[in-house]
């Protein structure tokens, strides 16, 4: 029998209400507290591989999902000028059969209303916005929470889901010593009605330059088209998403790209830039009884596309290991074991990823095709990509000793 009754999150971001949703499923009083005071859609296109996909299934929100999602047949690599194709790999039933489960391009803001309107369903008036969390201290066999406007809530557990900037970490374990990478992201979402059939396929595509690359996949039914221009710009050094640039900003950024990338730009309504930070991973998430989870536990860079995915593994794994361990302190001490080692692993593979998309072999046709051939040769693809995909944190042991 669990020792825990109630938790108390911080951060209603994809992170906190999928964690808030699997422990109210538990049995688990969940109260919310979130800083801002209206829940936006924000941000652009995420995409949900077969291991973040199972956990909203296991959630129960599959036909929700799918329902507003695309459901990705592919991913492909375009260079850069010229627009050649090569395969990546085949998505849709072979990832189902391979992997069982789809991978899914969503728009941000339409997986976070699938959560927000299932957890306010499960458990009405738990989410509290306007509320800013100053501190959380842990009093012996519970956590006090104390917000900015003096009012306390007490629980079992304090999870810490505040996102990239969070506060509890920064209060925790420091500032951090995050690093400009010298590369900023241009992102745009696009209706699909204003582009051509060819542009609008259930495609990821990856295109990769000498100095930058951009990713584009449909989101919302194929309604929209999502596109994140990646480049080298070491002046800018804003990691806002809210920054908005000009057409002709971007049109400069990617001087002499295809003719497809031109078309894509004209096509947004606004270009937002923002510059990419790397920061190391943390040794450890723990204070007392407090837990770091999702972007605030581990920040990473956006080039194995794992963000979101790690949030919801964080999440169902978090409400397993306190509702199936019964003791909060070695719940929170076995789930920080096992989620470590992984979150670590894809932090620095999304950070070598950086080099790949990048390569200076990739401004001349005649050596970018043997660069490509050699770097997304298919048993390559596979060693980067099958052990995310595989991963099931739904049917992981945890005992250690399983």
């Amino acid at each position: 029998m669990s020792s825990v009754r109630k938790v108390i999150i911080s951060g209603a971001g994809i992170a906190g209400l999928a964690a808030a949703l699997a422990l109210r499923q538990r049995g688990v009083s969940v109260t919310v507290l979130e800083q801002a005071s209206q829940l936006r859609e924000v941000g652009a296109g995420l995409q949900i591989a077969p291991n973040g996909s199972r956990v909203l299934q296991a959630l129960g929100l599959g036909e929700a999902v799918e329902a507003v999602a695309c459901e990705a047949a592919a991913k492909e690599v375009r260079l850069w000028n010229t627009g050649r194709r090569w395969p990546l790999f085949d998505l849709g039933a072979d990832a189902r059969a391979r992997f069982g489960a789809p991978y899914w391009m969503l728009h941000r803001g339409d997986l976070h209303q699938v959560l927000r309107t299932a957890f306010e369903a499960a458990a009405p008036g738990a989410l509290h916005t306007g509320v800013c969390v100053a501190r959380a201290e842990t009093l012996g066999d519970a956590v006090r929470v104390t917000a900015a406007d003096g009012r306390v809530f007490a629980a079992d557990v304090m999870v810490a889901a505040d996102g990239v900037h969070s506060a509890q970490r920064r209060s925790v374990f420091g500032e951090g010593a995050a690093r400009f990478t010298g590369l900023m992201a241009w992102r745009g979402v696009v209706p699909t009605a204003r582009l051509s059939p060819a542009l609008c396929e259930p495609v990821g595509v990856n295109w990769v330059g000498p100095g930058g690359h951009v990713i584009t996949y449909p989101l919302r039914r194929g309604e929209l088209l999502n596109v994140v221009a990646i480049v080298e710009k070491p002046e800018w050094r804003s990691e806002s998403w809210s920054d908005a640039g000009t057409h002709d900003d971007v049109h400069r950024d990617l001087a002499g790209w295809h003719a497809d990338i031109h078309g894509l730009i004209d096509a947004m309504d606004v270009p937002y830039r923002w510059a990419l930070l790397s920061r190391p991973p943390l040794a450890g998430w723990l204070d007392g009884r407090t837990v770091l989870i999702g972007d605030a536990a581990h920040p990473t860079l956006p080039f194995l596309a794992q963000g979101a995915n790690m949030a919801l593994e964080d999440a169902l794994l978090l409400a397993r290991c306190l509702c199936e361990l019964g003791d909060a302190p070695a719940a929170l001490a076995r789930f920080v074991a096992l989620r470590l080692p992984r979150t670590t692993r894809i932090v620095q593979g999304a950070a070598d990823n950086t080099h790949r998309f990048h390569n200076p072999l990739l401004s001349d046709p005649a050596t970018a095709a043997t660069y490509i051939d050699r770097e997304w040769e298919p048993t390559r693809v596979r060693q980067r990509y099958d052990w995310l995909f595989e991963h099931d944190v739904t049917r992981l042991p945890l005992d250690p000793t399983a």
